[in-house]
């Protein structure tokens, strides 16, 4: 049963967490102190009761906490070696840990335990950090509170300011809480419910005193041509430039894309003090460790075509790496870890929007959200003053600190398709269904792209979030949909690594019977289909950069002659040699192009559904229901192929071990000696 009090805490932390004017995604830490038995002595001990490390508020539920002997450690104030050790305090917190503890504790823990208050909440609202990056910050935070909230210069979260703040509330019985300057709040109270009021009237007062007290434009004038393009416009500008851009972030690791066009972006983006206060980066340590210590910005208008954009980014991305590699050597030391990557993080277009990346999609989106957050502290730090966030020593002492990279390296390994986005046409039912799901158990990015946009988005929705799967309706014939399907892809994810050419249909006719329009029909579907989704995956995968892997699901009747089926085997057999055609042509780009020819699969199919299955059944002589235990018995195995088959096969050339292999059609058919490839 749940601690009354741990209870009354983590209902506080889900109201806190999940508004976003109170805090970012996974900031801050809440706690709360109180007494429980002992289960060795039976006597009641005080524990401290705090988020852990790497939780969310929003979603805080009790085993996100890390549970400590209150005792134990306010003792550590005894033995606490000074600031230029108190990294070893946080191995310290180990041994103060109650029962199994919980949650790792974070760096933060210190600030919760030290400080007299039953209840502690360090929360990093945007009018807050506002106030704290403000160049006259503890005049304004004096101004707008009073004495009731105190100020507490920058420094870096760990045991000292833990015991800062401890002093300070001791010096301050008046005070409910603090602004820590550059980074964030901090308020007490003896109850819950107090801590909460105390929390929300810091956050409120805040935002009312840069309402009524801040000037108007804080960004400055608008700048002529780069004002917000119209929207179809700008979606189809950032959809073009998305997979150039993730090709470049991703020079020193594979990433994943996130695009944010906003109104609050495209506001700042269009305001002449963009490349001034992007240079200065972010401020609170939640914020650059998301977001990087700055943005890579393009500078030019607007009206500059496709080819002078990319141009310059390139040209910028390369200044950038350059520059981050001078801040990394201005800074590091020789215990320094390893510089992590020189990429950007945020890449800011103006009349586009922001491109944010990481190494899966919800840490892309979080870092765009995050610099949505710096956007509105450097409106309010400008409104009130000057914006000054933390030194960029500071900053590059918390980006390579010890323990972050430490908190680095207890993560777990990545899936063998993370960071990839796979794009799976006919993914509504069957074998296409089968491979999305696959390929996003293993890591993958998954654009579910069916002609039926109900089942898209139902298989979308059984796969997860639109973190993991987004649908797409996109008829295969139509070159524009197609088109527009990989742009979807583009803004949902950064661009596209691995296709799957599945979609199909079938009409099982004798020659005599079988129609021109049966053919055409066929003929479009699959192999002017394939065609078009090829060519399109090619050129997004060429303007990334990044190799990738094109898939085709042909058939075995590519090989084999089955009766009264003239169109279906004719195109699954021109299906076959793009397979060959494009593995020779894409290969100087690091594309591989493999297909798999699977036997009939029946559970689940589509396709079999729609007629196919009565017409083959009529043509064998068995009943529907009985169709593929009949293919079945005439394979080699006595196995029923099914679309999890085809998955399995479809990862098996994607996840990595086949990484030189191409050109290659790999037989799922549970073994048909009439269709073995010669």
């Amino acid at each position: 049963m749940t601690h009354a009090d741990v209870a009354a805490l983590l209902e506080r932390s889900n109201r806190l967490g999940s508004d976003p004017r109170n805090t970012n995604y996974a900031g801050g830490n809440t706690s709360v102190k109180g007494a429980d038995v002992d289960p060795v002595t039976n006597e009641s001990v005080e524990l401290l009761w705090v988020k852990g490390s790497g939780g969310d508020l929003g979603t805080l539920s009790e085993s996100g906490l890390a549970v400590l002997r209150l005792d134990r450690m306010r003792a550590l104030v005894d033995v606490y070696p000074g600031v230029d050790r108190e990294d070893e305090m946080v191995a310290a917190f180990d041994y103060c840990l109650h029962g199994k503890g919980g949650a790792a504790p974070s760096i933060d823990t210190a600030m919760h335990g030290l400080v007299e208050a039953a209840h502690v909440d360090h929360l990093h609202p945007d009018s807050g950090i506002a106030l704290a990056t403000a160049a006259d910050g503890e005049a304004l935070t004096k101004e707008c509170f009073g004495d009731r909230v105190v100020w507490v210069p920058w420094r870096r979260p760990g045991f000292q300011l833990g015991l800062d703040i401890a002093a300070i509330k001791a010096a301050n019985p008046q005070a409910v809480g603090c602004i820590l300057g550059g980074h964030g709040i901090t308020a007490w109270g003896e109850s819950s419910a107090e801590c909460e009021a105390r929390t929300l009237e810091i956050i409120r007062t805040a935002e009312q005193f840069i309402a009524q007290r801040g000037v108007d434009a804080p960004f400055g004038a608008v700048v002529p041509g780069h004002e917000a393009l119209p929207d179809d416009e700008r979606r189809e500008r950032a959809a073009a430039l998305a997979p150039v851009i993730r090709g470049l972030a991703a020079t020193d690791r594979p990433q994943v894309g996130h695009f944010t066009d906003d109104d609050v972006v495209l506001d700042f983006l269009a305001r002449e003090k963009l490349q001034q206060l992007a240079a200065l980066g972010t401020s609170c340590p939640d914020h650059f460790l998301r977001t990087k210590v700055r943005p890579l910005v393009l500078d030019l208008p607007v009206t500059a075509s496709l080819d002078e954009m990319t141009a310059r980014l390139r040209e910028l991305h390369a200044e950038y790496r350059e520059d981050y590699r001078a801040y990394y050597e201005r800074h590091a030391t020789p215990d320094s870890p390893p510089m992590r990557g020189a990429d950007p993080a945020i890449v800011l277009v103006p009349g586009v929007g922001m491109f944010s990346f990481g190494k899966d999609k919800q840490t892309a989106r979080v870092a765009g959200e995050f610099y949505v957050n710096a956007i509105n502290v450097m409106r309010g730090a400008e409104a009130l003053s000057t914006y000054a966030p933390i030194p960029e020593a500071e900053k590059f002492r918390i980006e390579y600190w010890q323990l972050e990279e430490a908190k680095l390296r207890r993560m777990p390994p990545p899936k063998p398709l993370a960071t990839r986005v796979a794009l799976v046409t006919g993914a509504g039912s069957g074998i296409g269904k089968a491979v999305a799901k696959r390929l996003a158990d293993e890591g993958a990015c998954v654009v579910v792209a069916d002609l039926n946009g109900d089942t898209a988005a139902e298989t979308a929705a059984e796969i997860g979030n639109s973190d993991v799967a987004v649908p797409v309706q996109v008829d295969v014939t139509d070159e524009t949909r197609v088109a527009a399907a990989f742009d979807e892809a583009a803004r949902a994810f950064g661009g596209v690594d691995l296709v799957v050419n599945n979609a199909g249909l079938s009409i099982s006719k004798p020659l005599l019977e079988t129609s021109a329009r049966d053919w055409d029909l066929q003929h479009d579907v699959m192999a002017k289909g394939s065609f078009l989704v090829s060519r399109e995956a090619a050129r997004v995968m060429i303007e990334q950069g990044l190799g990738g892997d094109i898939v085709y699901i042909t058939s075995k009747n590519s090989v084999f002659a089955g009766p009264n089926n003239i169109a279906y085997g004719a195109t699954k057999a021109d299906q076959a040699h793009q397979v060959r055609l494009l593995a020779a042509e894409l290969g100087e780009h690091g594309i591989r192009v493999n297909g798999i020819n699977p036997d009939g699969v029946v559970r689940g199919s589509g396709i079999f559904a729609g007629g196919w299955g009565a017409q083959r059944a009529a043509v064998y002589g068995v009943p529907e229901e009985k169709l593929g235990e009949f293919y079945a018995q005439r394979t080699l195995l006595k196995r029923e192929v099914l679309p999890e088959h085809v998955a399995n096969a479809v990862f098996a050339l994607t996840g990595g071990d086949l990484s030189h292999t191409t050109g290659l059609h790999v037989p799922v058919d549970a073994g048909v000696a009439a269709a073995f490839l010669r």
